[in-house]
């Protein structure tokens, strides 16, 4: 089973928001998750971003490996080294 950090839709029509889970790759975008890792809220200014940071880092250690996307969160928050 491969394992992806990437971010699933939610919230309404034209005002979304995102939780960062950790799925099989082969579920569909919004289908079901192993775990969720955290949240990121693009519409407020500034963007709100949580992230649980060990659930992170213990989804990465497994070989998880994260989209584009959520590698720069990750980034942004120190998760992994620029």
């Amino acid at each position: 089973m491969a394992v992806k950090i990437r971010l699933t839709r939610m919230g309404a029509k034209k005002a979304p928001f995102y939780r960062i889970v950790a799925t099989d790759s082969r579920k569909a975008r919004d289908g079901m998750y192993i775990e969720q890792i955290g949240y990121y809220d693009p519409t407020k200014e500034p963007a709100v971003v949580k992230i649980d940071a060990d659930i992170a880092k213990k989804w990465l250690g497994y070989g998880a490996q994260p989209t584009e996307t959520v590698r720069n969160l990750f980034k942004a928050h120190g998760i992994i080294e620029k």
